[in-house]
């Protein structure tokens, strides 16, 4: 065999035995901005088999680009564990105590390679189109390649079937419009639907963005700007504590409900 035929085939059989194993899995994520990262780092890490899936060839949600692309962010004190976890440096802001600046492109690299060295696998440029429901819970993902989904292109779908689905969506909480929509169940939010995401209010935003970070129908979490849009929370820009802090809370949450 030529060593052109030797490339080929083996990253068909590679690939094609990754996708294979992951067909079934405990949790389900989708999106893989820094809050689902920090999920999936800390339940591969409980043992659960976690599978991510990234819409974009590039992970790593909104963070790379910083502020306005100056390829710097913001976080607070109380998220350093979660850097220093992650090995991402980060320098004190000299006239804020409390808070600190890093290298936004660092940071999204630094949780790709936490997450997948912990155990969790990301496919990337693959776009979710449906979920599966059944028996009254979200029972995993339909899912298809972006440039099919893109193109517009008439080409069915496989699934993954998850005990536990994760929307990290980021800012339009699009799992959870599948849910509401197709699936026409109540989230558990004062209207049963998606509040909305307010305008920027750091403070309250990164408090809300861990707080708003649960289960919202059996078998449906969210995280991050998601969690934030679904129950109305107010946006805050460059600064990612608290979307640090959300992937730390979901995990702990998912690891206690599957371990039940």
């Amino acid at each position: 065999m030529s060593i052109e035929n030797v490339i080929s085939a083996a990253i068909v059989r590679q690939f094609s035995d990754k996708l294979l194993e992951n067909l079934v899995v405990d949790v389900a994520i989708v999106g893989g901005g820094p809050s689902a990262l920090v999920a999936a780092r800390y339940m591969a890490e409980a043992g659960l088999k976690v599978a991510i899936f990234e819409r974009k060839l590039a992970p790593g949600g909104g963070t790379w680009g910083g502020g306005m692309l100056f390829n710097e962010v913001v976080v607070q004190e109380s998220a350093l564990h979660i850097l220093d976890a992650f090995g991402i440096r980060h320098t004190p802001i000299a006239d804020h105590p409390g808070y600190f600046t890093l290298d936004s492109v660092e940071m999204a690299s630094a949780l790709i390679y936490g997450a997948v060295h912990a155990g969790a696998r990301i496919f990337n440029a693959m776009s979710v189109e449906d979920i599966v429901f059944k028996d009254g819970k979200v029972n995993g993902l339909v899912i298809n390649w972006t440039p099919v989904e893109r193109l517009g292109m008439h080409v069915d779908p496989l699934t993954v079937i998850a005990d536990a689905v994760l929307d990290g969506t980021g800012h339009p909480s699009e799992i959870m419009h599948l849910a509401t929509e197709k699936a026409q169940i109540r989230l558990d939010t004062p209207t049963g639907k998606i509040l909305g995401e307010r305008p920027m209010w750091v403070d309250s935003g990164e408090a809300s963005t861990v707080e708003n970070t649960r289960e919202y129908f059996p078998g449906l979490f969210a995280c991050g700007m998601s969690a934030n849009n679904v129950s109305g929370g107010y946006r805050m820009g460059p600064i990612f504590g608290g979307m640090m802090l959300s992937g730390e809370r979901v995990a702990g949450q998912i690891i206690a409900k599957l371990r039940k």
